[in-house]
């Protein structure tokens, strides 16, 4: 028997029968790139479940610190923030309002003569002193018409002085039946009509000269002089009621407040014991302290339109720091508290049922304290329970805090008394 036919292939190999090369070929390359194929799905799932792995756990502490848990922030950084500390201090209880400075006395000068305005003696802008000259207004006319009432008094003081000796001769002829009784008694109608003229000259020599005083105009006040409103050379009249200029008195000076009529109970029981209320006016930043003086007068009514009623508070103003019609913010001191616990109202949380503060424990970690508010003052704030002195509280970096959080405090020292104001 003859066995199976072999072929020799190009390689000089010889091969089985029936099997041609070129399909052994295609069926090694598809098996290399099933394994190729194979081999990146299975790194591309790892690299996959690293990653997913990986973000996972950057999620998860990330939401343990926000949380505020030990193992959260106990392993990572602190958080920083600044904290000051409660104390023991006084603080005022104050009713406020925006006030307009308003001079105790305000003079408009008008001339009380008719005559031409000769000149003026005063500086625009100036403080004049009560009895100072301001303006001269033209006294001749005046003047001459004196001379001519005190020639015609001596006139009528003669007549009088003739018509007295008559009434003596007179007199004594009566005793002799030499004149009639009609005589004489015309005689004393002489004299009386005389001596009634003479009178009215004189009246008429003293109104002569008081208009002479009137034509030099002098200062009724000590005060501010505003600007001049009529120039020399123009004549004046009395009865136009022309204003020559304005006198605003300003040490001292008030300032007007308007407050609630809700407050005004409160202020009428301490002013009808006898206190005097403080009252600070400040400029309308509320950043500077100008002046400081007390309440002295509450008005008569309540505006309805608005709801308030004025006060008037005087005010020495030695410094000029007030000025006529300037507003202000006005503060009225209606109670002082002493020894109470002050924080910085910066520190004072809110939520929709309570008030609260970051309290700062001695592990470093913030508790949250709930809290009851007295009275508020500007940067500082009464608390009446729920803290002591020398308590730390968070004052900013709050937004990233919880119960249990971890910090890094920055202590906050207090702030000294400025222009009055903490």
């Amino acid at each position: 028997m003859s066995g199976p036919a072999t072929n020799i292939n190009d390689e000089g190999s010889p091969s089985q029968a029936g099997t041609p090369p070129q399909r052994k070929s295609r069926v090694r390359f598809r098996s290399g790139s099933i394994l190729v194929l194979v081999a990146l799905i299975a790194g591309g799932w790892y690299v996959w479940a690293k990653v997913g792995t990986a973000r996972a756990g950057a999620a998860a502490g990330s939401t343990a610190e926000k949380a505020g848990t030990p193992g959260a922030n106990g392993g990572g950084p602190a958080i920083p923030v600044v904290a000051a500390r409660a104390r023991r201090g006084d603080i005022g209880v104050y009713i406020t309002g925006l006030g307009s400075v308003t001079p105790i006395y305000t003079i408009t000068v008008k001339t009380r003569v008719d005559g031409q305005l000769m000149s003026i003696r005063y500086k625009e802008g100036e403080v004049v002193q009560e009895g100072a000259p301001l303006i001269e207004i033209d006294p001749r006319p005046y003047q001459a018409l004196l001379e001519q009432y005190e020639g015609q008094l001596k006139r009528d003081e003669a007549m009088l002085s003739n018509a007295k000796v008559d009434l003596e001769r007179y007199a004594t002829l009566m005793k002799t039946h030499a004149v009639s009784e009609q005589t004489y008694a015309t005689q004393q109608a002489t004299v009386a009509q005389d001596e009634g003229q003479v009178d009215a000259d004189k009246g008429l020599i003293d109104a002569t000269k008081l208009n002479i005083n009137y034509c030099h105009i002098t200062s009724p006040i000590t005060g501010l002089v505003g600007l001049r409103l009529v120039d020399p050379g123009n004549y004046l009249q009395a009865s136009s009621g022309t204003a020559l200029l304005v006198i605003a008195q300003t040490q001292p000076i008030s300032i007007i407040i308007p407050v609630a009529e809700d407050e005004l109970p409160a202020i009428r029981s301490r002013t009808r014991s006898g206190q005097k209320l403080l009252v600070e006016g400040w400029d309308r930043d509320q950043k500077h302290r100008l002046a400081t003086g007390t309440l002295v007068t509450i008005d008569n009514e309540i505006d309805q339109t608005t709801g308030t009623v004025r006060l008037r508070a005087d005010f020495p103003n030695l410094e000029d720091k007030l000025f006529p019609n300037q507003f202000v913010y006005a503060r009225l001191l209606l109670q002082a508290k002493h020894g109470v616990v002050l924080i910085p109202t910066a520190a004072v949380q809110r939520s929709t049922n309570s008030t609260y503060v970051f309290v700062v424990n001695a592990d470093s970690r913030v508790g949250i304290r709930n809290v009851q508010l007295g009275t508020t003052n500007g940067d500082e704030t009464e608390v009446s329970t729920g803290l002591h002195p020398s308590d730390e509280v968070v004052l900013s970096g709050v937004d990233k805090l919880t119960e249990g959080s971890k910090v890094a405090v920055q202590l906050q020292e207090p702030t000294t008394k400025r222009d009055g104001k903490q």
